[in-house]
């Protein structure tokens, strides 16, 4: 088998509309290897969930290829489908019965006996410390216990890609943290496993490697470290009273002195893209000390994937994330 175990070639998604025709995914290249969290990192609406859809079989392209673990998305469906999990933003489980009846009920529907599926649900609890609530029904299930037990029927049957849709959306942050540490043990056990999200901060701690999309294409891909790199050196951000008025006149002033290798403005911010921030923000105080320009806030840190989103793109991804309210 090739080192990777889903690809995709040119896939496309369009979709009828009114006004026109919308291109949900629009020419998406993937190649997923073995063993790897891989990171589908995007802002809501971007076609995260609409490319998952089609490689969980769900959905079906309107032209392109996918092949995972050695087989034809299109033309073998059933032999993929014995080889992924899939992990829906709204879970799958019965909510009247308790996690293990979840559980054993997923390994009965994919052939195994009554006592192979109880054994595998019961590792399944160890594995992904479901004890405290394995036996109770799914009603009474706080929102994160709930997505570790749809984690668990996902990988009842041992598959080898685990595809997951915003795991860790409407979670807190205890909670979160918790399932982050699930989907690394699972990666410890052999699973692929393939994570949309539109947190950055999980996309960099959980993914080896990640791909960015945006508006049904993929703008870049490598390892979190390897795009921030792109990006360089630090970032100082700034607020400026009176930002709206004097903002733009101060960006040109900032490009005057040829320290900044890009400068960008957010929300309430500037974004000085500088080789070295230490050295750089004594000249930046004295310049704002120029041009009569109140400092309000300060900070400097290396890049972050958001930083690369923004350079890529010309916007936030959080700043995009708030302006669609949230919405897949």
């Amino acid at each position: 088998m090739s080192e990777f175990i889903v690809t995709t070639k040119n896939l496309k998604k369009y979709f009828s509309s009114r006004s026109g025709t919308v291109k949900a995914v629009d020419g998406v290249n993937l190649a997923v290897r073995q063993g790897e969290i891989f990171g589908f990192l995007g802002p809501n609406g971007a076609g995260k969930t609409t490319t998952l859809r089609m490689l969980a079989t769900l959905m079906t392209p309107t032209s392109g290829t996918i092949n995972i673990a050695g087989f034809d998305v299109a033309k073998q469906p059933d032999e993929v489908r014995r080889h992924i999990g899939y992990v829906g933003q709204n879970g799958g489980s019965d909510r009247p019965a308790t996690g293990v009846e979840n559980l054993i009920l997923q390994g009965r529907l994919y052939g195994m006996s009554h006592a192979e599926a109880n054994e595998r649900a019961r590792e399944l609890v160890k594995l992904l410390q479901l004890n405290d609530f394995a036996d109770r029904i799914v009603y009474t299930y706080s929102g994160g216990q709930r997505r570790r037990l749809d984690v668990a029927i996902g990988i009842m049957h041992r598959p080898d890609v685990l595809f997951l849709d915003e795991p860790t959306v409407g979670l807190d942050p205890q909670n979160r943290a918790n399932l982050w540490d699930e989907i690394t043990k699972l990666k410890s056990q052999g699973v692929t496993i393939f994570l949309t999200t539109h947190y950055m901060e999980e996309a960099d701690i959980l993914s080896d490697r990640l791909t960015i999309i945006d508006e049904g294409k993929i703008v870049d891909e490598g390892t979190p470290e390897a795009l921030k790199k792109e990006v360089g050196g630090d970032c100082i951000a700034i607020g400026v009273e009176n930002q709206q008025d004097v903002g733009q006149k101060l960006k040109i002033a900032i490009k005057k002195e040829g320290y900044s290798t890009k400068i960008t403005e957010e929300s309430e911010l500037i974004k000085i893209y500088v080789k070295d921030g230490a050295l750089v923000v004594g000249r930046l105080m004295k310049l704002l000390d120029q041009q009569k320009v109140k400092l309000r806030t300060i900070t400097i840190t290396e890049p972050s994937l958001d930083d690369v989103f923004l350079q890529k793109t010309g916007y936030s991804l959080r700043d995009k994330d708030l302006d669609e309210g949230g919405q897949s």
